[in-house]
């Protein structure tokens, strides 16, 4: 579906509408919380009392952990699914020492208590139908924490460390039962009751609705199909797909979508691919590289097979432009939200810069250099390797490439390393963060 973007010139971002309502959420709720502990009464001793202000903390924590991989599409087209991430990360690492805390505290409590040691009041607690499932819960958190370590993460499969990440749903089930036979928290007065019900239904409901229902609808909807595989170079493949109705699917130039194909692979098997042209309404178009098994075998998918999409999802969009020249940068593959962008039905002076090592291995790039002369804009194809002096993206080279690199939003989408050094060479140039826009595709 075409989209007639506007360029957003005065009024508050829409990225900080959205962090604004975030954390209006936590400062709510956690205000909430702590007055729920300080009416709840006084624990068994003081200890105790520690051991219950953390763990109505973690609770919080957890559900707040789960909004941010709800998938909820107002969150993700303003913040995008990158930055969530991000933040869903250092949550749970939050999470993992302050269920630790509470767990360490609680034991403590009741050994002091109950004059006898630890380990023994641990036994002692395992036997408690509330303690041991309090018990699960953390040590579910706990494998989960620890394999998210970049060490650990580095040395698993993504399919190995995803099927491991999804026992956050049993540790959801466990800390929420284990809150519900907890009667001093949970039962403390009705409005304690009324809230905690109330939060656990939304952030539960969040998930199940963007995770499991909203795609479901979608793919029923819509009924998607591979309707042409066509080769873009030796390594590079284009996959048009098409469905009912998909003139009514919100998606935009510069957005993703996890695609499955379950009669060419299994099913569970996802990858996040960006849409490589301007949704029309009656076909999206994903292009990928080889550089991997599920992208490799893109190019034996039979017309006519059923996909399987999740999404569209990401930030990198129009939707965030403040001024009249746009600067799109890519590198590499990356260039396939570059050139939805440039297809993109919205006015303006445009620059495109595109990084590849040799020509041969620009991808989509007679397409590049057709919209661009449409548009009257500027196309640079930067060749050769950043290791040979090729340093296209100093403060010096961007600007003698772009003079009015300052005045412009700049787009950027590409491999880790050359996102990095653009993203460093327009921070030395002063170019307000408020212009920056790039974003790192994948699943969470």
């Amino acid at each position: 579906m075409t989209t007639n973007a506007r360029i957003r010139r005065s009024g508050l971002a829409p990225v900080l509408q959205a962090r604004l309502a975030l954390w209006a959420f936590v400062v709510v709720n956690v205000a909430i919380v702590e007055f729920l502990f300080l009416t709840a009464g006084k624990g068994k001793n003081e200890v105790l009392t520690v051991g219950k202000f953390f763990g109505l903390h973690a609770a919080l924590i957890l559900m707040f952990q789960l909004l941010l991989v709800a998938r909820l599409p107002w969150l993700d087209r303003r913040i995008g699914m990158d930055r969530l991430t991000v933040w869903h990360r250092w949550t749970g690492f939050t999470l993992l020492w302050t269920v630790l805390t509470h767990a360490t505290i609680v034991v403590l409590g009741y050994a002091t208590l109950d004059g006898v040691s630890m380990g023994k009041t641990f036994v002692a607690l395992a036997g408690v139908p509330a303690s041991l499932l309090g018990m699960l819960a953390a040590t579910t958190i706990v494998v989960i924490g620890v394999v998210s370590t970049r060490a650990i993460r580095r040395r698993l499969q993504y399919e190995t460390w995803h099927g491991l990440h999804l026992l956050l749903y049993l540790a959801l089930g466990l800390a929420f039962v284990h809150q519900l036979l907890e009667t001093t928290t949970f039962k403390s007065s009705v409005f304690a009751m009324v809230y905690w019900w109330a939060l656990w239904l939304f952030a539960f409901g969040s998930l199940v609705a963007g995770r499991i229902v909203t795609p479901l609808i979608l793919n029923a909807r819509h009924q998607f199909r591979v309707a042409a595989v066509v080769p873009e170079s030796p390594d590079a493949v284009s996959v048009y797909v098409t469905g009912q109705g998909l003139d009514r699917l919100r998606a935009r130039s510069g957005q993703f979508c996890i695609w499955r194909f379950p009669g060419h692979r299994h099913w569970w098997l996802a990858n996040p691919f960006s849409l490589s042209a301007e949704p029309d309404g009656r076909t999206l178009r994903l292009t990928a590289k080889a550089v991997g098994k599920g992208s490799a075998g893109l190019r034996t998918l039979r017309v006519g097979t059923r996909v399987f999409v999740e999404g569209p999802y990401g930030a990198f969009t129009s939707l965030h432009r403040t001024r009249p020249g746009v600067l799109l940068i890519a590198g590499g593959v990356g260039v396939t939200p570059i050139r939805a962008l440039l297809q993109e039905h919205v006015p303006g002076d445009f620059v495109v810069l595109y990084r590849v090592r040799d020509e041969r291995e620009a991808v989509l790039l007679n397409e590049l250099r057709q919209l661009v002369a449409a548009r009257r804009g500027r196309l640079h194809l930067l060749t050769g390797r950043t290791g040979q002096g090729a340093r296209p993206f100093e403060p010096g080279a961007l600007q003698q490439l772009v003079p009015d690199v300052v005045a412009r939003d700049v787009y950027v989408c590409g491999p880790p390393a050359m996102t990095a050094a653009v993203l460093d060479g327009l921070r030395r140039l002063n170019v307000p963060n408020s212009q920056v826009h790039a974003e790192k595709f994948g699943l969470a």
